[in-house]
Parts: structure tokens; sequence; C-alpha cells
């Protein structure tokens, strides 16, 4: 890693992301991130990222310590880590001390916030209000019951949603969100102007390994199994997932659950939960996977990916299951019907309904000619409408507006 005044060009207008985590942290949100920087910067934008240290919050863990308080290139992108701070417990809020006065001093032309709610949203109002910088938020916005934690940490979002989410969320110059559904949860919270509506792209993974180095081979999975990916968080369903696999094991007593992703905060008592169905031979937690061809053969091999969450404001796995010709099943919730059409690429289900979850798995792994048609289908017909390239030319449009306001109005 060097600095980034090393060989790289000057670029204008100057945009800071401002996010939590950012790779190689995990997550939708950090690939969102990552994937909209590097397409500013080959279209000419100074854009860089300011991020906390964090790889992941639940549990609370670090980055390898870096230069403190430099830029550092990763992956050709200016990346600025501050060290995170939080509430203790439940009241899990990560805060970076300085940031509005590092905002400040880099004079940016223009300030883009990842995430409701976030502490970056109060430096955001603050260069807003008192050096007129404008800036946009993408929301990815959960609802408070849909959030992760327990409930201390939902008080404390609800207290955020009534008394500061108002000035900070219509303080931005544009607010971007990922389907309808979105757009409709967010203004029952507060009322933003200039909501934008921009679905996220799909960024493909590697081939899987061909031969034996697919996943299958690499964990020692016997059968055919199901797959779940994501943070093992409270939010994701996992209880019903479990609930839903105990009703159909004994129909299929080749078939295995994996999941994957990091904990949320959530693994220690889904073992618990899996010692108590005595799935324990049947539902195996392999954690993050890094390697992305070992991950794309996860998917391909599955016989379906299954997302029961409480809400997703999109839901990438999705497409990520739908590229490698894999159907899905999961909850009609949040923007998940944006992208799963009931019957065409899988099945929809309530949320929380195991009874439902548990049938309509029943029907793709009793009809696998069905399961196929369905994954051919999303990989034809689904995937290719979700580009990031359309991403960053919806937003540069926007950037380019909001610039415009700001000079006219000055």
């Amino acid at each position: 890693m060097t600095a980034p005044g090393e060989g790289v060009p000057e670029r204008l207008p100057r945009v800071l992301h401002l996010t939590t985590r950012y790779p190689p942290g995990p997550g939708g949100v950090e690939r969102h991130v990552r994937e909209l920087v590097h397409r500013q910067r080959a279209r000419g934008y100074d854009a860089r990222v300011v991020a906390s240290d964090l790889y992941t919050e639940i549990p609370w863990f670090r980055l390898p310590p870096g230069p403190r308080g430099a830029w550092v290139l990763e992956e050709g992108v200016p990346v600025l880590r501050y060290p995170a701070l939080s509430l203790p417990g439940e009241l899990h809020y990560p805060f970076l001390p300085g940031l509005y006065r590092r905002v400040r001093r880099e004079r940016p032309a223009l300030l883009h916030v990842h995430t409701y709610g976030t502490y970056q949203g109060f430096s955001a109002l603050a260069a807003r209000r008192l050096n007129r910088t404008p800036w946009v938020l993408t929301a990815h916005f959960h609802p408070t019951w849909s959030i992760w934690g327990g409930d201390r940490r939902k008080s404390l979002r609800r207290l955020y949603d009534r008394y500061l989410a108002g000035p900070v969320v219509r303080s931005a110059s544009r607010v971007v969100v990922q389907t309808p559904e979105e757009g409709r949860l967010l203004r029952e919270v507060v009322h933003p102007t200039h909501v934008v509506e921009i679905p996220p792209g799909y960024t493909p993974l590697p081939p899987p390994p061909s031969g034996k180095g697919g996943f299958r081979d690499r964990y020692g999975v016997p059968g055919p199994f199901l797959l779940f990916v994501g943070r093992l968080a409270s939010n994701k369903g996992l209880k019903t997932l479990l609930e839903a696999f105990s009703r159909i094991a004994g129909d299929h007593p080749d078939l295995s659950l994996i999941l994957v992703g990091e904990d949320g905060g959530e693994a220690a008592a889904l073992r618990q939960d899996i010692l108590r169905r005595g799935l324990e031979s049947r539902v195996r937690w392999v954690g993050f996977v890094p390697e992305e061809p070992l991950l794309a053969s996860a998917y391909a091999e599955a016989s379906a990916l299954v997302l029961p969450s409480e809400y997703e404001a999109f839901g990438l796995v999705l497409l990520e299951a739908l590229a490698q010709g894999t159907p899905v099943v999961a909850s009609r919730v949040g923007g998940i019907p944006g992208i799963v059409e009931d019957g065409r690429n899988g099945l929809l289900v309530p949320s929380s309904d195991a009874a439902a979850l548990s049938g309509a798995l029943q029907k793709l792994l009793s009809d696998p000619a069905r399961a196929r048609a369905l994954g051919d289908w999303g990989r034809t017909n689904t995937v290719p409408r979700f580009t990031w390239d359309r991403v960053a030319d919806e937003l540069s449009e926007i950037y380019s507006q909001v610039l415009a306001e700001e000079n006219g109005a000055r």
C-alpha cells in the first residue's frame, strides 16, 4: 500500500464516501460502496472512502492497524480509517470521533453517506450547516423492528427515529433507496425530500472451481444441501429456518443445511437450538467463505438458497444464487419481491412462518426439474437487469444535479 498521491492524478470533483465498514470487511453495504467507488474513479471523480477500522461489529473485531490519520491506497482507492468507539453492550452504536473535523479539512465537493442512522449522518449534517457541503444518503434502510440487537438497541434506534432522524435526513440533497418498499418504510419514520430509487447492481463471482475443488469437496458435504448466506444475525430468520428444516429433515435423510457467513451475534443461540433439535449432524455453520470461486461453487451445488429474513432492503445473495442457476426461497418482505418473482425464479413465503417455508422447500426438493427451471429463468432474465455501471451512471447524474443546485444557490 502506498500514499494516494503517488502515481494517482488529482481528480475533480472530490466525493467522500462515509461508511461504517469497508472491505475487506464483509457485507452487502461494504460491497456496494466498493463497487461504486471503483466505477466513479474510472469516470473521473476523485472518489474516496472514510470508514472505521472495524472488520465486523458483532463481534467487535478490528482490522490490523494502519497509518493513523493517513490516506492509504487499497485496490487503487484512497481509504482513511478511523478507530471506532461504541456505546456499551446492547446500546452498541459505532462512532468516529473527529470525523467532522476531517471532512471539513478535506473540503470535498460532495459527501455520500451510506446507511440511515449512523454517526456519519451527523457529520454530514454539520458539514451541510457549517460549510454548505451538499450530501447524498443511500439509506440501506431497515425498520426498527428488524434491526439486529437486543431491546436496548432498538430503544436507542426509536429515540433516533423520533428526535434526530428528521433534521439529519432532510438536510440531504438526495436520499437513495433501492426499492419502492424501502422508500415507503422510510417515509413512515421521516419525510425526506428528493427521494430517488436506484436498485443496486450484481457483482459477478468468479466461475466455480472445476473438478474436485468445489465447495462440497472442500467442506466434506456428502449429499444434497440447502444453503443460507449472510450474517448470523437476529433479523435473518434463522430460528424459523431451523424449524422449517426440522420439519422436512425426516423426509430427506441425506439433506444438509449449510450456513455461510460471519457471526452477527446469534451463533451461540443457534448452536443451542441445533443441539436441542438433534440436528447437529445435519446442520453446519462453516463461517465466512473468503474465496469467491468457492462461494460460487456453494451456490451452484446447493439445491436452493434460503433467505428467511424478517426484512431485507434488497438481498444481493439472491442474485448471487440465481447467477449460478440456483432457485431461491425467501421471505416476502422489503425489497426481496423486486428480485424474486414467485413461481418464476423462486418461491416467496411469509416471514416467520416455518410451515410455509418448509412447504416451499418441500416443493423444490420433490420436483428437481422445476427447481432447475426456476434457477435457469432467474439466471437468464433476472440477473442481467442489475448492473453496477447503471448505478454509477444514475448517481453521476444525481451528483451533477446536486452540485448545479448548490452552485446556483450561492
